[in-house]
């Protein structure tokens, strides 16, 4: 059967559906890169806040009007918070919690004896998926590859529903991780980005001698892979082991300099009231620590505003903490009160108006901070990891417009020639302006060799 794989909210999502693309294709089914070119349709949906969850029904919706013949399986965290909501949506014939997820690939096989026509499939064109690990050249055009290494968390923030939803943390082994990562380095993928909804807490359930921690699967994954480039994602910033830093001096140009720490606030008392185990100096500290350890090292971060007590000092003290931490980015999300989180029943709830007011305020703070990050890399140089293909430029015949992040996570553009392709490659770009968050470089590229060599 045809199935077409969607989805919303974190990098974890991503990768359960690159798993569940990967399953699904060694069972014989075809992944489309169009809803209206299959007979099933997989949505991984969110639940993160309620503006997560209403997009996740829209899109579900949304889904239904571009193939209404279409069967559509939900799963993910709001398949799981809201199941019975998630089952009377249009088209919407299974739903998947979480704890199914693994096994979705099988409960979907009931559907297949109904889509076997090889002649239905013939009329459809093949199409690259996101979310298939095969090869970076076609149409997707994907050259990260994102690796879900454990799932669940022992946290209880008071703000988070995804914990409750996930359950507790759950990790793969290092070996089945360094597996994946070097089959996926095989297919042509460049770089690897660690993901998890608590990834700081990699290996500490896993039973005996194979108890680890991150740090030694990041060790192991640089020294028994040939991936170009890992990435680790969001850390917690209590969750470092000792000498973690130190990994970024013994692999410099693989493990990529960029760190997302989750601050959620820059007060104390509000970091007391959502249970986060770090205070403001902890992670002034660590901060500091990082960028001392590791040259040219980004460090972005989650923020709520708004939360249940917050006053207007705290909120200033928090405005000030953002600012000195110099952020590059920062996911900034007003407070959304999620049944079931001890946060949802705090005294203090803060208006909506003043929210607005307060998140508004916090996104100027953090794009003076990140505006101020990306100007310190005009003038240098820095390698560029180059995605998917080369935008034609209308007012200038044979040039073509690439995008690309660098190791530190900066979005640059630059031109080549129409000819030369740099899809899928690594090449050091000169950081020549900043326009708004992406700076325009110039690639060094090979120099063409003389004729006759």
């Amino acid at each position: 059967m045809r199935v077409f794989l969607d989805q919303l909210g974190c990098r974890l999502n991503f990768s359960e559906n690159s798993t569940l693309a990967g399953r699904l294709s060694a069972a014989g089914h075809h992944i489309v890169g169009r809803p209206q070119d299959a007979h099933v349709i997989v949505l991984n949906t969110c639940a993160v806040t309620a503006q997560a969850a209403r997009k996740s029904r829209q899109t579900a919706r949304q889904l239904n009007k571009r193939n209404p013949d279409a069967r559509i399986a939900l799963t993910g965290c709001y398949a799981t918070l809201a199941p019975q909501q998630s089952a009377i949506l249009p088209g919407v014939e299974l739903v998947a919690d979480n704890q199914s997820k693994e096994m979705l690939h099988t409960l979907l096989e009931p559907w297949s004896a109904e889509f076997s026509n090889p002649e239905d499939l013939a009329r459809i064109q093949p199409h690259g998926t996101p979310f298939a690990p095969a090869s970076p050249d076609e149409e997707s055009g994907r050259t990260r590859a994102f690796v879900k290494v454990q799932d669940g968390c022992q946290n209880r923030c008071t703000f988070c529903i995804v914990t409750a939803l996930r359950g507790d943390s759950r990790s793969r082994t290092t070996a089945d991780v360094v597996r994946e990562v070097q089959s996926l380095v095989e297919t042509g993928y460049r770089e690897a980005v660690l993901t998890g909804v608590h990834l700081g807490a990699f290996g500490r359930d896993l039973p005996g001698r194979q108890q680890t921690d991150l740090k030694e699967l990041t060790a192991a994954i640089l020294t028994d892979t040939d991936v170009a480039r890992l990435r680790l994602s969001s850390l917690e910033p209590w969750e470092l082991a000792e000498g973690f830093l130190d990994l970024w001096q013994r692999w410099p140009g693989r493990l990529c300099p960029h760190l997302h720490l989750p601050l959620q606030a820059g007060a104390d008392a509000q970091l007391r009231r959502m249970a986060r185990r770090c205070t403001v100096a902890s992670f002034r500290k660590l901060v500091a620590d990082a960028r001392a350890a590791i040259p040219d090292l980004i460090i972005t971060t989650d923020l709520i505003v708004g939360f249940p007590g917050e006053t207007d000092a705290d909120f200033e003290e928090s405005l000030r903490f953002v600012e000195e931490m110099r952020f590059a980015h920062a996911h900034i999300f007003p407070f959304s009160p999620r049944a079931g989180t001890a946060a949802a029943e705090f005294d203090g709830q803060v208006p909506k108006a003043v929210k607005r007011e307060r998140s508004r305020r916090m996104h100027e703070v953090v794009a003076r901070t990140g505006h101020s990050e990306r100007s310190r890399y005009v003038g240098a140089t820095r390698p560029v990891l180059w995605e998917g293909s080369g935008q034609q430029l209308t007012d200038q015949a044979g040039a073509l417009l690439w995008s690309g992040l660098t190791d530190n996570y900066l979005r640059v553009t630059a031109q080549a020639p129409a000819g030369l392709d740099l899809g899928n490659h690594i090449t050091p770009v000169r950081l020549e302006e900043l326009h708004g968050e992406t700076l325009f470089g110039e690639p060094h590229l090979p120099k063409p060799r003389p004729a006759g060599i």
